[in-house]
Parts: structure tokens; sequence; C-alpha cells
């Protein structure tokens, strides 16, 4: 039992767990360290060609014909698609996991059919003996566009007069002063909140602060890009194999998408290449089936990095005004927030989770929330680590630094004063159960980093929290126990980040033993049933307690069959510690009696499903440390400390791993990252030379501090913890720059230029 026997190191040190919160070596570690792992453009089938996406150079226009005669006729094409080879797709939606898409709309993203609503726009698709002559075809496409006037700005896309996406597009506005209208518009929702009488509450404060922010477009930045190769058979169906956050999600948008019966596709993933939200929604998939369908071949499809960036889902950009008072004891007692988030060409903005989350950290009596879903002409927003959340916590958490500065309060005792606790309730509704964000505040607190004064001209220290409510969703897992002991584990969550080692944890401490006589696997979609995506902080907390329903199954079949041995009565045996226990100090080991078993007995194969939603949220406070150049604008980061709850640390050390990555992630998007369009909406910086992802050299070491509230949902308490660490940062950035050179910075990136702007305001 190498792993129960594993000395603990790290902040968890649950003593009551042998497996969970050691640091066993992943099981998929030796395949991605030798090159050995088949990532989406490794794929490589007998007869198979490639297919390259003609995409529209326009930001909004009509398409008046589409003529791929000449491309046809090219020597070595095998076909050639566009969005008349699509059936007619239903006006429903489909749940993808972590949000949601009219299947017409994804349909029409796909492949477009009346109108071009971004700069690329996938318009056809060909597919070729090689890359070179699919590419040389897709010159030779004939399109006619009436090109249409644009809007990339959320603010001007609200306007009356401003150019309209989608002639069909009506407000759903949920207000309760709402009033129908069948004027089409650009805002596809209208959400609002209310508790209280916000009005009367800020009439009471003796502080009140209201201010406005705007934050530029960002893309995930995963390394690896799309990419898709299908099989389609003489018998109707499809094998696909994919790099994706969800393989039944791409199995059901592709058989929704063309008509097919959802058992007729079969989707196997590859490994994935970093995702963070951005490859759950399908782009090259169902092109990629029907080029194979028309032209007999396999057909393997990869996105180029321009197409990358101008293609597939950002987060959106977004406008908030944020108004927030406090009595004379440091109480907030009112809150209001007006949000619009761009959702891009099609409704699907995260606004309902930024209406969630946007005063999600602390207990306010009364507030209203107001959120706008805004198409613009850019490519659909799509999902990015705790899609939402750190555009709204850069207002709320400016905004309350600043009140702590009118009212001569440390800012972190004013969080502590006014943070949500177990039984608080949100203005949107929700109910907290047990939470930690408390206790990361304290944690912060007590950090060499919080207690040691920082000195130096132009330098400043921030602190921010943020939250994320988790998911839970379905999954499946079965396991199959060897003769030898040792547990074969399939799951369905493609894993991203660290899950086969987290999900085999929680299977081997319900069992017993070593995490390394389980031996997991991620299989396709015919092998295992069904199971959500790899998305919303949820595999860990809803797989793993997949994984301990299969493992408790084991138990009983383990139970009794050692009855059947002995001759006694099932009720006589217990399983304990690895082993089964009857009457009269009888016992068997794991291995001894999975060997008796496979000699004289049918195999033992457990299941275990999970359709949990008690997944309880999680927070995370931060302090940074930055210094500000007044020449130039630049704000480098001398030092990062994050606190988070993270429920059980499985895996301290991919635990760590997440809660770094998500803070340069957030770094990048506080200092750096933007989209840049020119006049003619055209996104002028869509590769890695000029989109600019942080550096090793940007970057201090980020100190992760682990801290265990067990969420009272779930077997081990697990929370999930891939989300939380991207939403403060960008605040507690912005408020150390105000402590370092005194502005208050309220647009995002806070990148040279912008931050000298402000200096040169001043």
């Amino acid at each position: 039992m190498a792993t129960a026997e594993h000395k603990k190191t790290g902040v968890s040190s649950n003593s009551k767990y042998k497996v969970i919160g050691t640091r066993p070596i992943r099981p998929d570690g030796v395949d991605k360290v030798t090159g050995r792992a088949k990532y989406g453009a490794d794929i490589r089938l007998s007869g198979m060609i490639h297919g390259a996406v003609l995409r529209s150079p326009h930001a909004h226009a009509l398409v008046k014909s589409i003529d791929t005669s000449r491309a046809e006729q090219l020597e070595g094409v095998f076909a050639v698609t566009t969005h008349k080879d699509f059936p007619d797709a239903t006006d429903k939606i489909a749940d993808l996991g972590e949000g949601a898409i009219n299947l017409k709309h994804l349909s029409s993203n796909v492949l477009a059919d009346e109108k071009v609503l971004y700069k690329g726009h996938a318009v056809a698709a060909v597919a070729a003996e090689s890359i070179h002559i699919a590419e040389e075809a897709l010159a030779l496409i004939q399109v006619e566009y009436e090109v249409l006037p644009h809007v990339i700005d959320v603010r001007k896309a609200m306007q009356d007069d401003a150019p309209i996406l989608l002639d069909n597009l009506r407000l759903e506005d949920m207000s309760p002063d709402s009033v129908p209208s069948d004027k089409p518009s650009n805002i596809a929702k209208k959400f609002f909140f209310e508790e209280g009488d916000p009005e009367a509450a800020f009439a009471k404060a003796k502080v009140v602060v209201e201010r406005e922010f705007t934050t530029s477009t960002v893309h995930q930045g995963y390394v690896e890009p799309h990419a898709s190769t299908a099989v389609w058979s003489a018998d109707g169906k499809v094998t696909l194999y994919t790099c994706t956050q969800g393989t039944f999600s791409v199995r059901h948008q592709v058989a929704e998408l063309l008509g097919m019966p959802v058992s007729y596709v079969k989707v196997i993933p590859t490994e994935i290449g970093g995702g963070f939200g951005g490859k759950i929604t399908v782009y090259l998939d169902p092109i990629a089936v029907v080029l194979s369908r028309k032209s007999g071949r396999p057909v393997q499809m990869v996105m180029d990095r321009a197409s990358v960036f101008e293609a597939t889902g950002p987060t959106p950009g977004s406008w908030m005004r944020v108004k927030m008072g406090a009595d004379e004891n440091g109480k907030l007692i009112a809150a209001e927030a007006e949000i619009a988030f761009e959702a891009g060409a099609y409704p699907g903005s995260p606004i309902a989770a930024g209406c969630m989350c946007v005063f999600s950290c602390y207990e306010i009596p009364d507030g209203r929330i107001i959120g706008y879903d805004v198409c613009v002409n850019k490519p659909r927003s799509a999902a990015y680590r705790a899609p939402g959340s750190t555009q709204v916590a850069y207002a709320t958490e400016t905004v309350v630094d600043e009140i702590c500065e009118k009212l001569g309060m440390d800012p972190a005792e004013f969080r502590l004063n006014n943070a949500a606790v177990e039984g608080t309730r949100r203005i949107d509704g929700v109910q907290y159960p047990r939470i930690g964000l408390v206790e990361t505040i304290e944690a912060i607190q007590q950090t060499e980093h919080w207690k040691t004064p920082l000195e130096g001209p132009n330098r400043g220290r921030g602190i921010a929290s943020g939250y994320w409510m988790n998911a839970g969703l379905k999954s499946a897992v079965t396991a199959t126990v060897n003769g030898d002991g040792k547990v074969a584990l399939v799951e369905g969550s493609t894993d991203i980040g660290g899950s086969r080692a987290s999900i085999a944890m929680q299977f081997a401490e319900t069992l017993g033993i070593a995490m390394e006589d389980v031996i997991p696997a991620v299989v396709d979609t015919d092998s295992v049933g069904y199971t959500d995506v790899t998305g919303g902080s949820r595999v860990t907390y809803a797989t793993g307690w997949a994984a301990y329903e299969a493992a408790l199954d084991i138990r009983r079949q383990f139970c009794t069959r050692a009855a059947e041995f002995w001759e006694v009565d099932p009720s006589e045996v217990t399983y304990e510690d690895g082993g089964v226990k009857g009457p009269g100090d009888k016992w068997y080991g794991f291995v001894e009696l999975a060997e008796q078993i496979s000699k004289v007995s049918e195999p033992v194969v457990g299941r275990g499903v999970s359709n949990h939603n008690e997944p309880g949220g999680a927070f995370g406070t931060h302090a940074v440390d930055v210094e500000v150049d007044p020449d130039t604008g630049k704000v480098t980061i001398l030092k990062y400390t994050a606190a988070q709850d993270v429920g059980t640390a499985i895996h301290p050390a991919y635990v760590e791993g997440q809660v770094q990555g998500g803070v340069v992630q957030g770094i990048g998007w506080a200092l750096n990252e933007e989209y840049f369009y020119d006049d003619a909406g055209v996104m002028r910086n869509a590769s890695y030379l000029d989109y600019r992802v942080p550096t090793c050299y940007d970057l201090p070491m980020i100190d992760a501090l682990l801290v265990e509230v067990p969420n009272p949902g779930h077997p081990y308490g697990v929370r999930g913890v891939g989300e939380v660490p991207i939403a403060p940062p960008p605040a507690a950035i912005a408020n150390a720059i105000n402590q370092a050179i005194g502005i208050r910075m309220q647009h995002l990136p806070m990148s040279p230029p912008h931050v000298l702007h402000e200096i040169l305001k001043k």
C-alpha cells in the first residue's frame, strides 16, 4: 500500500484518511512527459484526408451566394460543404453542462447560413488529400457578401439605433416592470434580482461608493487548438476522435445538428491540451462528420491559431456599474449592480452567473442586481474558468476597497466584518450551507506576506476575495476487480487537471487499497454511462462520488462472496480496512479475496453513478504586492499569496497547481490580455506573438494556501477547486495599484498604456 504508507506533506493533513491528502504520481504522467499520449491532432487513420474551413473576412454581412464549383473540380479535393448540407436545426435549447445554447444558433455558428456575424465566422469547408490542397481549394470558393454595419461595443449594441445581428431575436425581460415587445433587439435577456429596499438602505448609509467598470474580451488561451477526426460508416454511424471537455456533450450536439440518433455517434476523447471552458461547444466536429460522409474517408480537421482566437468562444467583454453602501460601523447595508456582458454573435453569455457572483462574498440585507445578455459582432462567448465571476469580482472588490479607504478601515478586517457565512442568503435568493470564506481571509491575515510591511516607492498591497458556485450534474463509473487485486476504473470525465488521480484516490480510499492498485481509464461514449462535461469544477466532486459508490458496490459484492466461501450468513460479514472480516476471526485481504474470486466465482464489477447537486461553493482570498513604473505604467507583481477553501484536498499538489494556474490566468487578464479590434471589426492580435499571456518572466512564485472546510454535501467533503482562483486577481491587483500610486483603475486590462493614461491625467 504505497500511497497509504506515504508520508503526508503540505497543508492537507486530515489523518482520518490513508490515501486522500497524499501526493501519488499521476497515472497518465509517463505518457504525457514522454510524448506518447495522443492529443487531437495525433490521430492517424488509414485513408485519412484533411479538412479546412473558409471563414468570413467581414464582421457583419449578408451571404448572397456561395459558388463551390471550382473548388470541387480541383484535383485532390474529395468533398466540399456549406450550411446547405445541414438539416434545419430546431429552435430549442441544449444544456451543455456549463452554459446552454440554442441549437439553431449553434448550427449557424458551425457554418453560417444567411449571415456572417463576426470576422472568422465559418462559411464553407473542404476535405482534400492534403491540407495544402484543401487550403488551395478554399481560395477557389466564391462568396458574394453584402457588408452590413457592425457593432462590437456592448453599450452601443444596447442602443435603439444599433445594427441588429439577429432579426428574430426579442428581449426576454425578467424584471417585474417588463413590457413585452416585438421589436428586434441585440439584448437577449434581462435578469433581475432584488432583496429588501435598496433605496431606503442607501439613504441610511454613511458611505456610498458608485463606480463604472469595463473589461475587454479575453480568450482562455489553451495551448492545443481544436482538432477533430471523423469516420463515417456505411451503416450511417460515425466515430469522432476529438479533444473536448465533454464527450457526451459532443455526441449530443453532433446528433442534434445532423439529425442523427444519439447512439449512432460514438465520441472517443483524445488527451486535451487545455480547455478552461472553451472546449465544450462544437466547432469542427459536425463539419468533419459531413465531409467524411460526403467523401467516404476519415477526415481530420485542426484549427489554426488565428481561427482559435477569431472563431471560438472567448469570455465576454463587459460594462458594469456597482454601487455599495456601508454604515458608520463598517457594515455593508445596501448594494446595487447593473451588468452587461457581450454574448458575441449569439445569445448565451455567462451573465446569469455574473449576477449570482457579484455580491456573493458578502452579507448584504438590501440589494438589487440587473444583468443584460447582449449580442455583438464578435465570436459567441464561451465559458472561461468561473465564467462571469472574474469580471464582477473586479468591480465589487474595487468598490469595497474604496469604502474601506473612506472609512479608514483595514480591508481584511472589513471583509471579515461583512463576510458571507453559513446561512447567509444572497440577493439572488441562494442560502449558503457551511462555507469557508472567513477562513480564507484569516489565512491571509496570518501569513508573513500580510504581516510584513511593504516598503519602497510606487509599491502597494491589495486584497480581494472571489467565489464560484461549482456544479454537480451526472457522472458514471464502472470498476472491474482483477485476479491480482488491482482494479480497472472506467470513467467518462475527460482529464484536464489530474482527475484520473483524484477519482482513483477516492475510489482507493473507500476500498482501503493503494491508489497505485487502481488503473483509471477515460473511455468513449459507448463504454461508460452518461457523464456530464469536465467543467464547473464538478469532476472531483461528482465523478469522485460515483467512484465512491462503485467502491461501495465492490465492498458489498466482496462481503457476499466471502460469506459464500465461508458458508456463513452475509450479515455476519463486514468490509473493514481493505479486507473482509467474518465470524471467528475469519479474514480475507483484498488481494487474497480477489484471487480466490477469480479462481472459483464470477467476476466482480462495481458500478457507481451520481447526480448530486450540493457542490458547496468555494471562496478564495488573495493578497498581492505590486510595483508601478510611473514613467511607463508597467505593473510588476512582486509577491502573490492565494488562500482558498478547497473542502478536502484530495491530491494537494494538484490542488495547489489549480490555484497557481488560475492565479496566473487572472494576472494575465488583469495586466495584458485583450482582443484588439480595428474599425472594421477585425481582431488585430490573433496570435500568441501579439495576444500576450504571462510568461515565467512576468510572475513570482504563487503561494497557495489550502484551507480545508469540508463540504457537507459530499462523502469526503470535496469542493471544486479549479475556477475560484481566477476571480480575485484583477481586483487584488487594482487595489494594490491604488495603494501604490493613488489611482483607481476601472478598466481591464491594466496594461501599461491604460495605467500610464491614468497617471498622466493626475
